[in-house]
């Protein structure tokens, strides 16, 4: 995707809150199923269950590398929506931490932006299943914003 395209994308979803255009160009986050919702000023992601998403099948539980995927997913997409930059987050330190097996279900993540400075943002992501109080896994996460051009 080119850069145009991936703005167009972005200045789409967000003026009409529709994230879905721009998570379908992502083949991984299409893989994952995500799916986009804004709830008052907060972005969710849903990953719906899907029987490839199960790591061990005989608990079942979802594989790690997908939720820590929702999470980093949720937070670049939290970056992309919620602030006026024309850059693209790359990641630079991910770190996750998880809390409690993934069940069958599906699975809701939610990031906000602790603090965004010229080059760098940090955020914080959660994911949960049934209640948000009872988060799988956690995330703390670092982005280097750097022109499309350059990306």
């Amino acid at each position: 995707m080119s850069a145009e395209q991936l703005t167009e994308r972005l200045r789409a979803a967000r003026t009409g809150e529709d994230l879905d255009p721009l998570i379908g160009a992502i083949p991984y986050a299409r893989f994952l199923g995500l799916r986009a919702e804004v709830h008052g000023e907060e972005l969710r992601l849903q990953m719906p269950y899907a029987e490839p998403l199960i790591g061990d099948s005989s608990i079942p539980a979802l594989h790690g590398g997908t939720v820590g995927a929702l999470l980093e997913s949720t937070a670049i997409f939290t970056v992309l929506w919620s602030t006026q930059t024309p850059e693209l987050p790359k990641t630079v330190t991910l770190t996750v931490d998880y809390l409690r097996s993934g069940r069958a279900v599906d699975t809701w993540a939610a990031a906000r932006i602790t603090k965004r400075g010229r080059r760098i943002v940090i955020a914080q992501a959660e994911a949960w299943q049934a209640d948000r109080d009872k988060p799988i896994a956690t995330a703390n996460l670092h982005f280097l914003l750097r022109p499309f051009e350059r990306a």
